[in-house]
């Protein structure tokens, strides 16, 4: 086992790294931007480091300030969170080349799962089914032109090296598509650095199910079974639950061999994510694979028990998975809200600033990760998201009861959050009645 980790992460995640290497008897390193000085993760941390300015590209984006903070501490594993590092192959390759330890997968499955256009293609081969779309990379408007021609509208123009919703646009007609072909590619160039599009037919209203794993060095895969992410606005997660509502016992064992043969395909190792998406008629499609923790990985661990974090952990060290497929038993039901600084009737206007009061709800069942403090003051630099709620109850009327109560709880003063607004999610008669799909917050609440 490791003695000393760096965290190259900030925020809730930090934190949540922080507490399972404490409870495994490891040091932390935490690494800090200017911005975040006075940061929850930087006083739970054994040692801290500043990295850099506020910018995340000069703080927490840059690898060899992370790279050197590691070697000074003498810290011997570098675990990247979620975002900034987490799927960076050529980071992953960086630690490897200075003898440190990545929490994750190799560079090779990081590269591999992270173009999109080639982890179809190896999906495709083995036997994982994909949606249906044109082969390769895009090369120009002409040639995507012909493709959506053939597989007929709608359709989805996506980001070959894309992820967190960016690069994504869907076109319903001819007309639509040099437009959606040119914002696709300026906002991929932007977010990735990677213009190159692939295509895909559109499936209308899919659920989006994806399946947690945990791999090993030594050729043992299990999965934890399923989240449901179908609540999203512009593509991005804000409310999961787990298990989903809609699969059978069948479809669950189908879609979970499906995502340990994808796991397998790839030779992955470390804890990661198969994503579906499940048609109104039961067929599900690979979407793709996330090389590390997901933010929502709470509700797996609140109805299996298992530490996913502290799993991921053991697994970098070179420890055998002690976990059997049969050994997965799913106890109850989950849900997660993401609290994010936002006014969302003010189109989610981000909202910065002091937090002057701040009351945490609790009770059986009731769950917080966060790094907000009373006095805390939320920097302008960073991703909105300042908390995650999750509730456990023996069902799913019991776990949403207990998500309405903990939100009615919850006291943030100083600044705006999302609360109300997923109060009215969650009082919405068709989520309720488990009516949901990911087109739902754009139906049901007129977003777009």
């Amino acid at each position: 086992m490791f003695n000393k980790i760096l965290i190259a992460n900030r925020g809730e995640i930090a934190v949540r790294i922080i507490r399972a290497c404490r409870e495994l008897g490891i040091q932390t390193v935490a690494v800090y931007s200017e911005a975040d000085r006075e940061a929850l993760h930087v006083d739970l941390a054994d040692e801290a480091v500043c990295i850099g300015p506020a910018r995340a590209k000069e703080s927490y984006l840059n690898t060899e300030n992370i790279i050197s903070a590691t070697v000074l501490t003498r810290a011997e594993a570098i675990h990247p969170g979620f975002g900034f590092l987490a799927e960076n192959s050529k980071f992953a390759e960086m630690c490897r080349e200075c003898n440190i330890t990545f929490i994750g997968p190799a560079p090779e499955v990081i590269e591999r799962m992270g173009n999109k256009v080639k982890a179809r293609q190896l999906m495709s081969e083995a036997g994982v089914p994909i949606v249906p779309g044109a082969e390769g990379e895009l090369q120009d408007l002409k040639q995507t032109a012909k493709a959506a021609k053939s597989l007929g509208y709608p359709v989805m123009l996506k980001a070959s090296a894309g992820g967190g919703g960016k690069g994504i646009r869907i076109v319903r007609s001819a007309e639509e598509l040099r437009k959606a072909y040119d914002t696709a590619k300026s906002e991929a160039k932007a977010a990735f650095n990677n213009d190159c599009l692939y295509l895909e037919k559109y499936i209308e209203e899919p659920r989006h199910i994806e399946f947690q794993i945990l791999a090993d060095n030594y050729g043992h895969i299990v999965h934890l079974g399923e989240r449901d992410c179908s609540i999203q606005r512009r593509n991005q997660k804000v409310i999961e639950e787990a298990p989903s509502t809609v699969l059978s016992p069948k479809q669950r064992e189908k879609m979970g061999e499906a995502a340990i043969r994808a796991a397998k395909a790839v030779g992955y190792q470390s804890a990661g994510t198969i994503e579906f998406l499940v048609d109104k008629n039961g067929s599900f499609y690979f979407m793709e694979m996330n090389t590390r923790i997901q933010v929502e990985h709470p509700v797996t661990e609140m109805i299996t028990g298992i530490d996913i974090v502290k799993e991921q952990i053991k697994i970098a060290a070179g420890e055998k998975l002690n976990i059997k497929q049969e050994d997965v038993q799913i106890k109850g039901h989950a849900v997660e809200c993401r609290i994010n600084a936002e006014n969302p009737f003010l189109g989610f206007r981000p909202s910065p600033g002091k937090v002057n009061i701040l009351l945490w709800p609790g009770g059986s069942g009731v769950r917080v990760d966060s790094a907000l403090y009373n006095g805390y003051t939320i920097p302008p630099n960073y991703d909105s998201m300042i908390a995650k709620l999750i509730t456990h109850g023996k069902d799913r009327y019991e776990a949403l009861n207990k998500m309405r109560r903990a939100l009615a709880e919850f006291v943030i003063e100083g600044i705006d959050t999302n609360i109300e607004f997923l109060f009215q999610i969650l009082n919405n008669e068709n989520f309720i009645n488990g009516k949901i799909d990911t087109s739902f917050l754009a139906k049901e609440f007129n977003l777009k």
